[in-house]
């Protein structure tokens, strides 16, 4: 069976209605990014961090995966397919995806900020006196910037392992999660979903200019 990997980014959830953080004038919800999304920005004002992910959190309980997540699922019962995501919502798994790797982080989790190996599940507001049973703060298990990408490696393993690669809703520009392009084997066949690619179809590099859901209907016909 051939092993798909798909990289996912903010336009794979886009149609759910799940916001992308980062808006047009680069601030996430209104906020720079530096205050909400760092370690330092959490150190300085917790209760503004974790109000910030609880808002997060809400929202993404109230949206359903589309067409695009059970697409990716439905490719399972063909391909034995890996999705990679940059993404911190759980869509992909409530969708029924069985193998989903998040570089990022996810939002429905919580981890010690004494521990960062004791993580647990989380669908409530987080606040200050949230405590790990070692009595340490819970804050959000998410990748801040600055942070190390502790799936990266198992990630670039697995890219290595593809014979087709599918990339989704997102540019390919934040590493290091643009480089795991990089890790698969020399010819492999590639989709480019996006509805304002920056590139064009070239040798093994086929680009399909459409959003997700409409992008994925047209990979199936192509596979």
């Amino acid at each position: 069976m051939k092993h798909i990997v798909v990289l996912t980014g903010a336009g794979m959830s886009a149609e759910s209605g799940l916001k992308t953080f980062r808006d047009a004038d680069g601030l996430w919800e209104g906020h720079d990014v530096m205050e909400v999304a760092t370690p330092e920005g959490f150190h300085k004002n917790p209760e503004l961090v974790l109000a910030f992910y609880n808002q997060r959190r809400k929202q993404l309980l109230e949206v359903e995966p589309n067409s695009a997540h059970k697409d990716l699922v439905e490719l399972e019962q063909s391909y034995n397919v890996t999705i990679i995501t940059q993404n911190v919502d759980d869509l992909h798994e409530r969708a029924g995806s069985s193998q989903v790797i998040h570089l990022h982080g996810e939002l429905l989790k919580v981890r010690s900020t004494g521990n960062e190996f004791d993580i647990q599940s989380w669908t409530k507001d987080l606040i200050p006196g949230d405590m790990c049973d070692k009595g340490y703060q819970l804050r959000p298990h998410i990748v801040w910037f600055g942070e190390a990408v502790p799936m990266i490696d198992k990630a670039m393993e697995i890219c290595a392992t593809a014979n087709i690669l599918v990339i989704i809703g997102t540019s390919m520009q934040v590493y290091p999660a643009a480089s795991l392009m990089h890790y698969v084997p020399e010819g492999t066949p590639t989709f480019f979903i996006d509805p304002n690619p920056a590139i064009e179809s070239k040798g093994q590099l086929k680009v399909i200019t459409e959003t997700a859901t409409m992008g994925l209907k047209t990979l199936k016909e192509l596979l």
